[in-house]
């Protein structure tokens, strides 16, 4: 048969592959298990195995299987009987879709349950085998099966660093397993196919990227297109703040015109230093809850008008207090507001990572107190979710974004700008006497605020 009539490239560099035991990591939807029934079909007719034991994460997968392997048995012209879904030794709970060949090979698409694989022997397929939920049981029976010589394949998209499909490719990459390995991204299967096959034609790379564009956009997270798509595991619980945890802050209309902002407001403003993104955050506080009011992001703003923009927030008469990154290029910024508005209520902050751990922690107590909310936002939810906390080799910890976003995280550590300014301020004032009528003539010519929040120390 001629096999490059019906796969691509990857697919063809997987049936070649005559290895005992090979794995594929893979993006979904690419084909992975349409060319895994043709070989195991294959294998069936020219008796290279006695029986096919195929095992997918639910019963509709293990049912397309077996759809893609009837059509390969009318392919070869050869008899077989479609058996339907039978119980497998008398146990209710264990079944399976059977097609039986003349020769007497069967192929069979089990359930789940680890069970179904003992005092089975022949060919094993563990389809998706990283999202089976008692995976180290299904291996454990599972693995006998090929003691005498026959082939086992295994193929998976990711599910996180702490299962056991995740394991083994690490020690394939380390040299502890003799396993063959296969890593087809969607990046891959586009640029050998893929979208040509989807569209029934010839594709230019116009139509490849926008097509890739469309993919990535509609997963809606980069946790969905990274993981499923492009064959990168993504630890939950490496991120500092999760999805759950950002998700329960999220409500829906929290913005408002800064006429509208009525309780104490709490600034914070991160200068990007990536695609000249700059972020600006304003929380409302009342009483324990710190509600998101403002949210600016200015890209490849020119610093005038980020000037303009922060200092129209600054002289808010319910402006209590302002934290600004004050590294590198918002250095001057920070300045000139703090000339302006004073270091009262304005304090210039230089990113360290001692600086930087405190501001992460206190903004990530205040998620898993519910105590702050913020909009209901994809590009804010990735934001907050990219940040990670990373041991150096000399034991120092850090915090950065592994994942990529529209900024360097910035959106987060305005939020902990502005968390930060919150804590422990009363909204009261304290200045010497010394200092009032140089306070109160700056105030007064950029602000409406009252005299009555200054507190006066003798």
């Amino acid at each position: 048969m001629n096999e490059k009539k019906y796969f691509l490239p990857y697919q063809i560099r997987w049936l070649k592959d005559k290895s005992p035991i090979k794995i594929w990591e893979k993006s979904r939807r690419i084909g992975a298990t349409y060319v895994q029934s043709y070989e195991d079909v294959r294998d069936a007719i020219s008796k290279t195995v006695p029986s096919v034991w195929f095992s997918s994460a639910d019963e509709s997968a293990a049912k397309e299987y077996i759809e893609y392997a009837e059509q390969w048995t009318k392919l070869f012209n050869v008899a077989a009987k479609f058996l339907g879904q039978i119980v497998l030794d008398s146990d209710k709970d264990i079944k399976t879709f059977s097609i039986e060949f003349a020769n007497g090979v069967r192929i069979n698409a089990l359930s789940s349950n680890p069970k179904a694989f003992r005092s089975k022997g022949g060919k094993v397929v563990l389809d998706e085998f990283a999202w089976h939920e008692q995976q180290d049981k299904l291996w454990s029976a599972a693995r006998p099966c090929i003691t005498w010589g026959f082939p086992m394949r295994i193929l998976s998209t990711h599910n996180g660093k702490s299962c056991r499909f995740f394991r083994s490719i690490e020690d394939i990459k380390k040299g502890n397993l003799d396993w063959s390995l296969h890593t087809v991204p969607i990046q891959l299967a586009v640029k050998e196919g893929l979208v040509d096959k989807i569209f029934g034609r010839k594709t230019s790379q116009k139509e490849k990227d926008d097509w890739l564009d469309e993919q990535r956009r509609s997963c809606a997270d980069s946790h969905t297109w990274l993981q499923e798509y492009c064959c990168v595991p993504i630890d939950e619980t490496t991120a500092f703040l999760t999805y759950e945890m950002i998700q329960k802050c999220e409500r829906e209309d929290l913005l408002k015109d800064l006429k509208d902002i009525t309780g104490d407001l709490f600034v914070g403003m991160d200068i990007g230093r990536k695609k000249d993104l700059s972020v600006i955050w304003g929380l409302e506080k009342e009483g324990r809850t710190k509600t998101t009011r403002i949210y600016k992001v200015l890209e490849k703003a020119p610093f005038k008008y980020q000037k303009e923009v922060l200092f129209e927030i600054l002289k808010h008469p319910k402006m209590r207090r302002a934290c600004i990154d004050a590294t590198g290029l918002g250095m001057q910024l920070a300045e000139e507001a703090q000339d302006v508005f004073g270091k009262y209520r304005v304090e210039a902050v230089t990113f360290t990572n001692p600086l930087k751990e405190e501001l992460a922690y206190n903004l990530r107590i205040a998620f898993e107190d519910i105590t702050i909310l913020i909009p209901s936002s994809l590009e804010v939810r990735e934001d907050f979710h990219s940040v990670k906390k990373i041991t150096t080799a000399s034991n120092n910890i850090r915090f950065d974004t592994t994942e990529k976003t529209d900024g360097h995280a910035d959106r987060f550590w305005a939020g902990a700008l502005a968390n930060y300014a919150s804590l422990n301020s009363s909204g009261d004032i304290y200045v010497s006497t010394g200092g009032k009528r140089k306070i109160l003539e700056l105030t007064k010519k950029y602000t409406d605020f009252s005299p009555r929040n200054l507190k006066y120390i003798y």
